[in-house]
Parts: C-alpha cells; sequence; structure tokens
C-alpha cells in the first residue's frame, strides 16, 4: 500500500506545483489519511518537493482507529506538549527553502490561519480547497474492496439481530448489541452512531437510541454501518414487530421501497446528482409524501460516512464510475412511525451488470 499512498502524494505535489505552491499543508484528517495511510489525533502531513513529513503532537499509538501509517513517510513529534503541527509544519517548510504553501483553508480557523502567516512570514499562502476531497470521490478497487468487507460485516450483525427476540428490549439497548456485533465480526468499530427507532420513532433520519421499548406491531427502523480499515459503509432496514403489517404499513413500506429501487436504477455513469434525488422523489410525491421526504436522497461514503457526492434536489455535478453512494430515501409520519430504506452502492456501466449493491440484507417487509 505504500505505493498507494506515495503515488497520491505526488499528484498533490503535482498539483500544486502547476498551480504555482512549492509545498502543501494537509489538516482535515480524512485527507491525511487518505495520503498517508493514518490519521493520528492531531497530526498533520506537510507535502513538499523534496520530502514529505507526518507532524503529529505526540507519539501515534498504532491504535487501529489510527490507521497503518505509510512507512516511506518522516514521522516528527512535536518536542513540546500543546504545540500546533500545523504552525511546525509552515516552519519546516519556510526553512527547507519553499515560498509559498497551499492550505486547506476550509479546515483551517482563522487564528490558526494567522499563526501559520506569523511564525513562516516569507511564506505566501494560498488555498488548496477540496482538491483532496474531489480526489477521493472515485476509489480504487482496494478502497472498494474495504467498502465491502464492511457491508460484509453489517450485513452480518444485522442479521443475527434479527434472529434474536425483540419484545420489551429498548432500542438503546439494541443499538449497544449491534455495535458489540461489528467489532465481533472484525470492524474497527461503528462507521456513526448507530440509530434504532421503534413504534413512533421508526423512519426518523439520525435517531438518537431512547429508552422506549419494542411494542408488538410496531415499525422497528435500524441504520448502522461498520468501519474496516478506515472506510465506511451503512445500511438501513424497516421491519414489523411480532404480527402481520397493518395495511397503512405496507402501504408506506411499498412506496419507500419503490423510491429506493428508482434512486438505486439510476445510478448509472454520467447521471446527474439531483437526477437521482429527482428518481426517487418523484416516487414517494405520487404516494403524497412530497413533504415527509427529507433534504436529499443519498452520499457518498468513504473514509468518511458523508462524503461527496450529495445526491439532493440542487447538487450540481455527474456520477462517475467507481463512485460509492447510499440510495436511503425514507418517510416518517409523526406520532405512527415510518420506514426508511437504505443501500451503499458502488456506480459501475451496464456493461460491468450496473451498479453493485455492497449491502444485501433483504429488503422484505419481514414480521419479526
Amino acid at each position: 500500500m505504500s505505493e498507494v499512498f506515495a503515488v497520491r502524494r505526488g499528484w498533490l505535489r503535482d498539483r500544486c506545483a502547476a498551480a504555482g505552491s512549492a509545498a502543501a499543508l494537509v489538516s482535515r484528517p480524512a485527507n491525511v489519511r487518505y495520503l498517508a495511510g493514518g490519521a493520528p489525533p492531531g497530526a498533520v502531513l506537510l507535502v513538499g518537493p523534496a520530502e514529505d513529513v507526518l507532524l503529529c503532537p505526540r507519539t501515534p499509538s498504532g491504535d487501529l482507529i489510527e490507521g497503518h501509517l505509510d512507512e516511506q513517510l518522516r514521522l516528527t513529534v512535536l518536542p513540546a506538549p500543546g504545540g500546533d503541527p500545523a504552525v511546525a509544519a509552515a516552519d519546516l517548510a519556510q526553512t527547507s527553502g519553499a515560498d509559498s504553501l497551499a492550505v486547506e483553508e476550509h479546515h483551517l480557523s482563522v487564528a490558526r490561519h494567522r499563526a501559520l502567516g506569523s511564525v513562516a512570514p516569507r511564506l505566501l499562502l494560498s488555498d488548496l480547497g477540496g482538491a483532496v476531497e474531489q480526489r477521493r470521490l472515485v476509489k480504487d478497487e482496494d478502497e472498494i474492496a474495504c467498502l465491502r468487507i464492511a457491508a460484509e460485516i453489517t450485513d452480518q450483525a444485522l442479521g443475527e439481530l434479527l434472529e434474536s427476540i425483540l419484545v420489551g428490549r429498548t432500542e438503546r439497548h439494541l443499538a449497544l448489541e449491534l455495535e458489540r456485533r461489528l467489532v465481533d465480526h472484525g470492524a474497527d468499530g461503528p462507521a456513526f452512531m448507530t440509530s434504532v427507532g421503534t413504534g413512533p420513532n421508526s423512519g426518523r433520519a439520525g435517531h438518537r437510541p431512547a429508552d422506549r421499548r419494542v411494542e408488538e406491531g410496531d415499525f422497528l427502523s435500524v441504520c448502522l454501518g461498520a468501519t474496516y480499515r478506515g472506510y465506511r459503509c451503512e445500511i438501513g432496514r424497516t421491519f414489523v414487530i411480532g404480527t402481520t403489517p397493518a395495511d397503512w404499513q405496507i402501504e408506506l413500506y411499498d412506496a419507500v421501497f419503490a423510491a429506493q429501487r428508482a434512486g438505486r436504477e439510476a445510478l448509472v455513469p454520467g447521471a446527474e446528482y439531483r437526477a437521482v434525488d429527482r428518481a426517487a422523489r418523484q416516487v414517494l410525491d405520487s404516494a403524497g409524501h412530497a413533504e415527509a421526504f427529507g433534504p436529499l436522497t443519498g452520499h457518498g461514503v468513504g473514509i468518511e460516512i458523508d462524503e461527496e457526492p450529495q445526491l439532493a434536489p440542487g447538487a450540481m455535478g455527474k456520477l462517475e464510475t467507481c463512485v460509492p453512494v447510499t440510495v436511503e430515501p425514507g418517510v416518517h409520519l409523526p406520532g405512527r412511525g415510518g420506514v426508511r430504506i437504505d443501500d451503499t452502492l458502488v456506480v459501475r456501466p451496464e456493461a460491468d451488470g450496473g451498479p453493485e449493491l455492497l449491502t444485501i440484507t433483504t429488503k422484505e417487509l419481514l414480521a419479526l
């Protein structure tokens, strides 16, 4: 993998040189990990014309969550506690002879940006912008393999939960059990806070599990994901507890399922982001749920759980091959509950079979 990270840093070095910057300072943790293989807390990456240096406020712990640092990188640990690695990186760039430095202004605070200029007044600071985020958008096959394993782990954890007795257990308890099962099956940890919603809480995006207990006849909606080697996936499913679904539950579920299928089928290379959103949204609009649909249909995933692209009404841009995204329409009816169906897929051309579905837990409306 060292060669992969070296190639990525080489791309950034060439991009900066073409824009007139002698070096780049990468401070956003996800971008540091993408370029360095790991991101110890507080670390920044200096990509210079001759050498790349990872500067850390303390010695990396080697914890799995931090990743596996590229051994080709020079590692510098600040000698005094409380120092700012970004400021130290700017000083190092200046003393190494650089006359200009591209920085991630969208990540640096104003105070931190001023500190860079103060410690290295001869450096011309420019904005790197979202260059690394845009580079991260299209995944290579090694990255997709990590996402595929993360999805397998997530499917396993969810499948095991569905085989257990659920009535009487709290949302919080179920969420904790799911996260434990993710780790048991090999995840670095959960990709985000697991959401479990029952009864009137079901179908709410980002619902924080509470102490409400599962009751017979409830909708139960679950949204979870695993992190594997730094890559995160997402799945969401909705079930009915202990009885035959009511007519209104079947009707609502069928509408969300149809919207999710329309969104998945729209995932083709060259499709506009907003066209994918429109495909799913139109189905729920026709079913009378326009106001209950959220602000977007899906988003990119990778080192972060919410990356570009955003599949939303006002999103600009077109899908490319090998971009992993979620398709996650949902409807919540206040006081009654709702449905969310969420998959992680990879955009593939029709010649390769179309979008690759990573999360494969059944989407049938099961009565558990």
